[in-house]
């Protein structure tokens, strides 16, 4: 029997080339769900395609079409963020693979892990506000949490049939984004153009533009603390241009695993679909004659100092992490329209993390009241910039 599958976020990056990979094994996988936000064109499309039982569109104003998109088929057509949860409860999918970008995400991995389901987590925002919260449904609902993110998927595999008290450190590996070389003042004047021409990897706009700025890699601190149960200091960042290195980890005998492939996010994709089976596949393989040298950099985090405030906010722990990641989504959507500059997208961030009040336990209510708020404080800040130009 193949394994069901509900895709959540079927349109965005991930969710496509989730989509990509499943075509490719039609015996293996089965679509029982696609939801996605207001790209209601792509969903009618996804769904002609993969025929699930169900599909959810979270902007209500895009039901009447997509319901008229889809008639003479057999697919239940629902619409809002309740009919969402709802789905998910309801499907028959073994699997939920997250692929819901930014905070928006939350309730509906929080709906597959009530629901029992397996996660495959491509939603790193999930873990960044709740993981705490994330961890004990996982575990009261005996779920467990496959990383689908390319540095995750490399620990979790070189972590394979290892002790967790053999794990000395990790170090997730970075490319630099287009901007490795950049001086400060280049970046002063950067124009969000320039920002979305990531060098090696093909992304949303949303996480290319945090690759640019490094707050990628401080959200994957951050999710690497709950993923793998490890302290601040044992997660650490090391810029590799070439994106072939996916991370490494370290043990306590002197010992480095490290996982390569060709940045091609179908691969933990795959990976996490088929765990703990690997699924052969026609993929792209790694030529070695074509990547002769490695290197390696120390980040500079004055010139990415988002990186920076994620380590800080993981420190401090609570819902700092929720602070840092609602007033970076604020901060990102306001250099792309053209209201802020690159630099000031770290000024947005700090200024949430320092004038919303640190909560150190915070159940999901209380998150959600910090990610209001950030939000706010964020829009705040930005309309005051914006004023003294």
């Amino acid at each position: 029997m193949p394994v069901r599958i509900a895709l959540l976020g079927s349109t965005g990056s991930i969710g496509t080339q989730t989509l990509d990979v499943i075509s490719r094994f039609p015996g293996e996988f089965k679509i029982d769900l696609l939801t996605a936000g207001s790209n209601g064109e792509l969903l009618a499309r996804q769904a002609k395609k993969f025929l699930p039982g169900t599909v959810v569109i979270s902007n209500k104003n895009q039901y009447r079409r997509l319901k008229e998109e889809l008639s003479g088929t057999n697919i239940n057509v629902l619409a809002g963020e309740e009919a969402m949860e709802n789905a998910i409860a309801a499907s028959d999918a073994s699997l939920a693979l997250a692929a819901v970008v930014g905070y928006s995400g939350l309730r509906s991995t929080i709906a597959a892990l009530r629901a029992g389901k397996k996660i495959a987590l491509a939603n790193k925002e999930t873990l960044v506000v709740a993981g705490e919260i994330i961890k004990r449904l996982a575990s009261e609902y005996n779920c467990s949490i496959i990383p689908v993110d390319s540095e995750h998927s490399a620990i979790f595999q070189c972590l394979a049939g290892e002790e967790k008290k053999a794990v000395e450190k990790i170090t997730l590996t970075a490319s630099g984004g287009p901007f490795l070389k950049a001086s400060i003042e280049k970046l002063n004047t950067a124009k969000p153009e320039d920002a979305l021409r990531h060098p090696n990897w093909s992304m949303g706009d949303k996480v290319t533009i945090d690759s640019a700025t490094m707050m990628n890699k401080g959200l994957e601190v951050i999710e690497a603390k709950w993923l793998f149960d490890l302290e601040p200091d044992q997660i650490k960042v090391i810029i590799h241009p070439q994106s072939i290195i996916h991370s490494f980890v370290h043990f306590v005998d002197g010992s480095v695993k490290a996982q390569l492939g060709i940045p091609d996010m179908r691969l933990p994709i795959l990976y996490a679909l088929g765990y703990p089976q690997r699924l052969p596949s026609d993929l792209p393989r790694l030529d070695f004659l074509k990547y002769p040298e490695f290197s390696f950099l120390e980040p500079d985090l004055k010139k990415f100092r988002n990186l920076a405030l994620a380590y800080s906010a993981l420190k401090t722990g609570g819902n700092m992490p929720c602070v840092l990641n609602a007033a970076n989504e604020v901060a990102v959507r306001a250099f792309l329209t053209g209201r802020i500059g690159m630099m000031q997208m770290p000024d947005v961030v700090e200024n949430a993390l320092e004038n919303i009040q640190y909560l150190s336990a915070p159940g999901l209510e209380a998150l959600e009241q910090s990610d209001r708020e950030a939000r706010e404080k964020a829009g705040e800040f930005i309309n005051k910039t914006e004023n003294k130009k």
